[in-house]
């Protein structure tokens, strides 16, 4: 209970001084623009960059990572195909499927892993998976949807290379994948740019709030509500399901896949969105709405499962 509350809390107070800046204007017309490019294109790769070429490689064979892995597949395919089925467009979709799925495995469920499971490491297999496989997929389906789409054939296989964030991805995992230590005159300067990735990310977000409507209305209603119920209700029923009869876990290996499960969406997702300039107010909405969702799921699922 109070790693769920610890965790939250966090990120709260974080995007209410984004709120308050926006709010007052100290960042200037331009405030959340900056933050947004400088998290895409700076801070998240480097971030991503410094967590993975430190990282064991080997829990992404691990059975709970397969769980994460099919769960994470379940939600973000009924979210493609209710999207396909009513023609919500290629970019946008793709932002809902993440928003269905990519759970917020850092800045929240690090501190949820520590308080609620006993160990930030269980995180590891999520976080591994999104940034190795998700994310660098996600962004390239969002470079082919927009301009990279009209270039060659030899221009869109190239995609994943032009990517900031894909780049910081794949080139954290050779690194790791080689067994190569980074020296630390190199290391200290992006590890520290890279710790600014998570601030700016909920500082643009919490600026974004600013004059915003209400959650939920408008046309983005039904895509918010589809991912909100996809990540809040069905991504944990579908980890529980099968880490319990298929993968045949019991006790606190399966409290964890679930509470992992269970986490909302990442507020990461916004930065795509608003560097791609599609599905902003999607993921907005559906990042604010999960989050609160999530509080009394994960209170739940520690209750029952804990």
């Amino acid at each position: 209970m109070q790693g769920v509350l610890t965790g939250f809390a966090v990120i709260a107070v974080v995007i209410g001084v984004g709120y308050v800046l926006g709010m007052r204007g100290h960042l200037g017309d331009q405030g959340r623009e900056v933050l947004t490019r400088l998290a895409f294109h700076v801070a998240s790769p480097a971030l991503l960059f410094t967590t993975l070429a430190g990282a064991d490689l080997s829990v992404v064979f691990s059975g709970r990572l397969a769980v994460t892995a099919l769960s994470t597949l379940a939600v973000a395919g009924v979210f493609v195909a209710v999207g396909a089925a009513r023609r919500w467009g290629v970019g946008r979709t793709t932002i809902g499927a993440l928003c269905s799925g990519y759970v917020n495995s850092g800045n929240l469920g690090i501190p949820i892993a520590v308080y609620v499971l006993g160990d930030a490491s269980l995180v590891a297999p999520v976080l591994l998976f999104q940034l190795v496989l998700v994310t660098p997929v996600a962004v390239t389906v969002l470079d082919l949807s927009g301009e990279g789409a009209k270039g060659t054939l030899g221009r869109r296989l190239l995609t994943p290379l032009r990517n900031p964030v894909a780049v910081g991805s794949l080139a954290g995992v050779a690194v790791a994948a080689a067994g190569l230590r980074v020296p630390a005159p190199v290391m200290d300067p992006l590890t520290l740019i890279g710790n600014m990735s998570v601030p700016a990310v909920l500082l643009a977000f919490g600026i974004s709030l600013c004059g915003s409507t209400m959650p939920m209305r408008g046309p983005d209603r039904r895509p918010v509500l589809l991912a909100v119920a996809l990540k809040a209700v069905g991504q944990p029923a579908v980890a529980w399901v099968l880490a319990s009869q298929v993968f045949g876990l019991r006790g606190a290996e399966l409290l964890d896949v679930v509470v992992t499960s269970a986490l909302p969406a990442a507020q990461n997702l916004y930065t795509y969105a608003a560097a791609y300039g599609v599905g902003e107010r999607l993921a907005r909405d559906a990042i604010l709405v999960s989050t609160v969702v999530s509080v009394p799921v994960l209170v739940g699922v520690a209750a029952v499962l804990g």
